[in-house]
């Protein structure tokens, strides 16, 4: 399960062209790790096309985001094309990375219970670490929600970067 200030579960999955994409490949910049049910369906097209639209915004945080759902490499290949998607989609048809998340689990759909993809999003920071966890996250808007999320944290390692000092002037 994932807990803030924890270190991320490490996974292994492969992105809309069949190539591996792990966390350890992800080291050294932030990790926005979104999960959603299933390519092109109202809610998840919100969602993707959200983080799109934001990606410059969170390219200039030194973030990278990627969607996962348990779809495959040709569903999120179309996917992409269709809504001109900006961002990578990983695939889990296991299941195994989505419940390491806490993002697979029973879900109660007009009273229907079923196990299902719970909508949820992790922000990973460049050590691994989890720095936020949404544990339900609704489709339209969360975008905005996770950057505003970065951008704190990076005003807050901006703070505690240490400040450069300048070179002592050489005396003539």
């Amino acid at each position: 399960m994932v807990e803030v200030g924890k270190k991320a579960p490490s996974f292994s999955l492969k992105d809309q062209d069949e190539k591996t994409v792990t966390l350890a490949s992800l080291a050294g910049r932030h990790v926005v790790l979104y999960f959603y049910p299933k390519d092109d369906t109202p809610g998840c097209t919100v969602e993707a096309c959200d983080f799109t639209d934001g990606v410059k915004a969170f390219e200039g945080l030194d973030a990278t985001v990627y969607g996962c759902s348990p779809d495959g490499a040709e569903s999120h290949r179309k996917f992409i094309a269709k809504f001109g998607l900006k961002i990578g989609l990983l695939s889990d048809p296991s299941h195994a990375t989505l419940a390491a998340y806490g993002a697979w689990g029973e879900k109660n759909m007009y009273g229907k219970k079923s196990m299902g993809v719970i909508r949820s999003t992790v922000l990973i920071d460049p050590k691994g670490v989890v720095a936020h966890h949404w544990p339900r996250a609704k489709a339209a808007g969360h975008a905005d929600a996770v950057r505003a999320a970065l951008e704190v944290l990076h005003a807050g390692a901006a703070k505690s970067a240490p400040k450069k000092v300048p070179a002592a002037k050489k005396k003539a």
